[in-house]
This record gives C-alpha cells, sequence and structure tokens, in this order.
C-alpha cells in the first residue's frame, strides 16, 4: 500500500537515535500532505516539505487554538503544554500577541545575550567541574546538558538558586505527554503557578535585573504593559519553552559532534567554525519532537490538497529541514553549512522568541567542552543510544561520555 493510501502513526518511530524515520523522505517525494493517527487516536495532517512547513507556519489562517471543539487531541492524557489553559492567557496571534513579543522580546535581543555570555560560561565550568570531580563515565545530559538551561532561565527570572531543582521537574512535567498522568502534570502545573504567583509579587514589592521586574515596570494594560497574570504565564512558558528543548538539543548536538569523532577534531582545529556547527546541528537534529500543531479555521489548500475547515495540522520541521530541494546534501552534516535557513525555530509571527538564547546556550556549551575536555567521546557505540519516549521536544535518555 502506498503512504497516500495508508494512515501512519504519528510520530513515526525511529531504529537509529539520531537517524530520520525512512518514512520521511517518501513522505516529502510522494505524500507531502500525509494522513496520521496521533497519540490520542485523532486523526490529523501531517507536513514534511520545507516550502509547506514554512508556508503553513507564517499563515494566520493556522492557529494555535488547539482547544477547538474539533481540533484533535494530541494525547489521551491531555496535550500538556500545547493547549493547556496557561497556554490561552499569552494572546495568540494579532496586534497583541506582537505586543506581547515585542516586550518580552527586548530580553531577548543579540546585545542582551552578549551580556548574558559570561554567566553561562561561569555555569557551564561550574557543571563540568562536577562532572571532571565524578569522573568518567558520565551521563552528558545529566551533568550539563539539563541543568544547564534550567539554571540560565531562572537567572533571568531572578529565581533563587536554591528553587532550581524544583524548576526543573515542573517543567519536564509540564512538557511530557506520555510519562506523568494527567494528575501529576495538573499537579505539577498548580504547584509552579502557585510558585510564580508568590514570585511576581516578591518583585512588585522588591524589583530585580531580571525579566518579570522588567515587565512589571512597564506598567499595566492601561499603560501599554501587562496584567499580572499574563506576567505569570510568560514566566512559566519561558521556563517550559527554553529549558526542556535546549537541555535536549546540548545532549543531541554533542551526540551527533561525537558520532563521527572527525567532527569533534575539526572543530578542536578550527573553533571558529562552533557557530556554523550549532546551526547544522540544529537543521540535522531527527529527534526534534512532536513538531508543531496547528488548527485550521478556514479551508485552504496545501501543495495541491484542499485541507477542510476544522483540521489539525503538524509542521515537521525536522523533516522539512533535510529536503533535498533546498539543502545540498541534506542528509550529511556539513560544518561549514553557510546560509543555513533551517527551520528548527520555526518562522513567522511564532517564530522561537528565545532562539538568541538557545545560540548562544548552544554555543557556550560547545566552546567551553573543547576548551576543557578535549578528549571527549562516546562512551556507548552510537548504535546504543536511546530517544527519549513521551516528550513533546524530544531528546536522547542519556548522552553517555568519557574523556
Amino acid at each position: 500500500m502506498s503512504l497516500d493510501e495508508q494512515v501512519l502513526s504519528y510520530p513515526i518511530p525511529s531504529d537509529a537515535a539520531l537517524e530520520p524515520p525512512a518514512e520521511w523522505a517518501e513522505l516529502r517525494s510522494k505524500c507531502p500532505v500525509a494522513h496520521v493517527t496521533l497519540p490520542s487516536g485523532d486523526q490529523a495532517t501531517l507536513l514534511t516539505r520545507y516550502e509547506d512547513v514554512k508556508r503553513v507556519l507564517a499563515d494566520p489562517r493556522f492557529t494555535r487554538q488547539l482547544n477547538a471543539p474539533d481540533a484533535a487531541r494530541l494525547s489521551a492524557e491531555g496535550d500538556g503544554v500545547f493547549s493547556s489553559e496557561m497556554a490561552q492567557i499569552i494572546p495568540d496571534g494579532g496586534d497583541e500577541h506582537q505586543h506581547w513579543r515585542r516586550l518580552v522580546g527586548k530580553w531577548f535581543t543579540a546585545k542582551r545575550m552578549a551580556a548574558l555570555r559570561p554567566s553561562m560560561e561561569q555555569i557551564a565550568e561550574r557543571l563540568i567541574d562536577d562532572m571532571v570531580k565524578c569522573g568518567p563515565p558520565c551521563d552528558l545530559k545529566a551533568g550539563l546538558g539539563f541543568p544547564l538551561p534550567v539554571y540560565v532561565i531562572c537567572d533571568m527570572l531572578g529565581v533563587p538558586a536554591a528553587d532550581r531543582e524544583r524548576f526543573s521537574y515542573w517543567s519536564d512535567a509540564l512538557l511530557n505527554l506520555t510519562r506523568y498522568s494527567r494528575a501529576e502534570m495538573e499537579a505539577a502545573q498548580g504547584e509552579f503557578f502557585q510558585y510564580m504567583s508568590d514570585h511576581v509579587a516578591t518583585k512588585r514589592a522588591e524589583a530585580g535585573d531580571d525579566v518579570l521586574s522588567e515587565l512589571i515596570a512597564a506598567g499595566g494594560p492601561e499603560d501599554g504593559g501587562l496584567t499580572d497574570l499574563q506576567i505569570l504565564v510568560t514566566g512559566m512558558a519561558l521556563l517550559v519553552a527554553g529549558h526542556e528543548t535546549t537541555a535536549n538539543m546540548i545532549g543531541k548536538m554533542v551526540s551527533m559532534l561525537l558520532a563521527d569523532r572527525s567532527r569533534w577534531e575539526r572543530l578542536l582545529a578550527d573553533p571558529s567554525l562552533i557557530r556554523t556547527a550549532v546551526e547544522e546541528a540544529l537543521r540535522l537534529d531527527a529527534n526534534s519532537g512532536f513538531g508543531l500543531p496547528r488548527y485550521l479555521r478556514d479551508e485552504t489548500e496545501v501543495s495541491g490538497t484542499v485541507l477542510p475547515r476544522g483540521t489539525t495540522v503538524v509542521c515537521s520541521m525536522a523533516a522539512a529541514n533535510r529536503d533535498e530541494s533546498v539543502f545540498e546534501g541534506a542528509a550529511e552534516m556539513d560544518l561549514r553549512r553557510s546560509p543555513n535557513a533551517h527551520l528548527a525555530f520555526g518562522v513567522g509571527a511564532h517564530s522561537c522568541l528565545g532562539q538568541a538564547l538557545a545560540r548562544t546556550e548552544l554555543q557556550v556549551v560547545l566552546e567551553v567542552l573543547l576548551r576543557r575536555l578535549p578528549s571527549l567521546e562516546l562512551a556507548v557505540p552510537v548504535e546504543e543510544l536511546e530517544r527519549v519516549e513521551g516528550l513533546a521536544v524530544g531528546g536522547l535518555r542519556t548522552v553517555p561520555v568519557r574523556w
């Protein structure tokens, strides 16, 4: 049976942790608008071609309104971060969304990231010190990948270091589509909400040099600012969006570079390649998780297929990033690839607000690792690396390394 006649289960499994499912290439060439069944049992439409994914993500008719009555449910337990009530508090589109992005985006400029870089380097140095003390072999994800982004986000939100571990748990619970029960997810969300509510109140009484204090200082809606509830949810969103994605990407990036150690050697010989190597790891990531779901308010056409109103579309940026019609040698890792217009951070009005932060963290991790642990290598054959199941953002279970 051809792909356009069958309904695939989604996400599509892959045999190898760092490699894409074989179906991606076939879908791009023969069935770019495919029918899939989600973990909930509901039907959706999967897009895998670069131009289609790029166009849909930039098209305001495709919304994030996944709580519509006829929208597909992503998982039987609920959709976690994608369609919780929290997700509805930040404006979804139009002028209000752009206004929110402008207010919050001031914290994510390249200039701000340059200012944060030294503290990121110190965090990375301290975490690597701890790894070295414990000695090889060591899980790079647990020792460096997982803690670093949450520590950085906590610093940006003005959260005390003592509360970092609680933040790690909340982030994990809110981004998991299968590992936690609905009750556990709701409990985590309730605890997190209460914590952030108290934290915003503290910042209102005593401002610091952090995102929340700046949003409070902008005044309320009557002054062109945000409500307390929006400020609180923005803080929660920054953690959830900025922690697990980058934590997993650190592990995957290092694994890709060590899977063929000549890549690591090239970076040691020429650290000026770090920036393009990070972009290429983002493009080549075959294990980026669910993709971006969108809900269609009006009938429209994609690649010659008419999609009726009420369709839930899943945009696979990872499949699109391997589109041979856009990237020469798309399946190869080219550490010098430039330009590299990958879609790892989305595109258009909803492109990832924190992409400058993620890029800076990935670059810093690579710089510090190359300097501190030049002899780094995988402690297991690449075939033994395992994917995390059930996480909305995709990742490796562990990244065992030695040096």
